[in-house]
């Protein structure tokens, strides 16, 4: 029997009414974002992604959902950034020299005995010369969305290091990054950028003589156990950026976006917090483990070698600009 008129009516009203329903419903469903690091969540940028994940539910969980994906789940820093891009992640928060193709003027945080100390490096970051670093790369299709710190880098060796003569000839581990090398070139020590994870070994065998990092990274990874030296040089910064998508975050509603970042801001300000008391938490407990000795440069000793490494700030002010330079250093002032 063939179907009525009125029941193909019917029908084709009850199935446009679905197709509608779905629609609909579709456009009700979360923006999903995921966050992608490299690092265990017990990490100052770990507590600052779940704060964050914290946040959003609780103030936007009917419109935003994020989704933390910590040690290198999804992406890691050499990858996340193309993936960002090509949407499949719409947070990272990479270290500040991860962003050496996309802008030359972050190479500014990598320049040595720039910043006397955090508070600093926070008044530089949030001036309007270090804000506006947040959108260098928007061209290239990444914001900044916020300055994440890990905290400022000491000299661990095996020798003691006071002076710049005392790193002659000697080798060092760096990141791959042009000013980093520069840096221990400038002191006549030879940089040899290696992977991270294989730092240890490379101390504990003595294939190199030493290594820079924060004493977040010096103590949890061991070093302290195979350096009897740790210079408190202060000398140089490793932070992250939490940065985003320029077509993601461009495309979202102005009251959604303004509402996301609030909380990206707090979760921030969270995460630096928790930065600075692991800083000295972690000292303390290198200090107790009477494994090392630690140095503290007199103003002295810290002023030969900011003038044995300022060499390199001229180096680079052609790509990161000798303005920014100069307004960066005058942040220990506090001006």
């Amino acid at each position: 029997m063939k179907p009525t008129l009125a029941a193909l009516s019917l029908a084709a009203i009850t199935a446009a009414s679905t197709l509608v329903t779905g629609t609909a419903s579709a456009a009700d469903d979360p923006i999903v974002i995921k966050f992608s690091h490299v690092v265990a969540e017990n990490t100052p940028k770990g507590q600052m992604a779940l704060k964050l994940q914290e946040l959003v539910e609780e103030r936007m969980g009917d419109r935003v959902v994020v989704e933390v994906y910590p040690n290198s789940q999804l992406f890691g820093d050499d990858k996340v950034l193309e993936a960002m891009q090509l949407g499949d992640v719409q947070l990272a928060a990479p270290a500040l020299s991860k962003f050496g193709r996309y802008t030359k003027k972050l190479a500014l945080f990598d320049l040595p005995f720039l910043f006397e100390d955090l508070d600093a490096v926070d008044r530089f970051q949030q001036s309007e010369d270090g804000q506006e670093l947040l959108s260098s790369m928007e061209k290239k299709g990444l914001i900044g969305l916020g300055y994440l710190h890990s905290g400022l880098k000491q000299f661990s060796s095996n020798e003691p290091l006071r002076v710049p003569e005392d790193a002659a000839g000697m080798k060092f581990r760096i990141m791959s990054s042009e000013v980093l090398e520069a840096q221990f070139k400038a002191v006549d020590a030879t940089p040899l950028k290696k992977p991270f994870s294989e730092v240890f070994t490379l101390l504990q065998t003595r294939a190199i003589d030493g290594q820079e990092s924060p004493w977040s990274n010096t103590y949890t990874k061991k070093f302290f156990e195979v350096q009897p030296y740790i210079t408190e040089s202060n000398h140089g910064l490793l932070d992250y950026m939490v940065v985003t998508s320029a077509e993601f975050w461009n495309g979202l509603p102005d009251d959604l976006r303004d509402e996301l970042k609030a909380a990206i801001d707090e979760a921030v300000t969270y995460g630096n917090q928790v930065a600075r008391e692991k800083d000295l938490d972690y000292r303390q407990k290198i200090v107790d483990s009477g494994r090392t000795e630690i140095i503290t440069l007199t103003p002295e000793e810290r002023a030969q070698w900011l003038q044995a490494m300022k060499p390199v700030w001229e180096e680079f002010e052609d790509e990161i600009g000798a303005e920014l330079i100069d307004a960066a250093y005058a942040s220990n002032r506090g001006n």
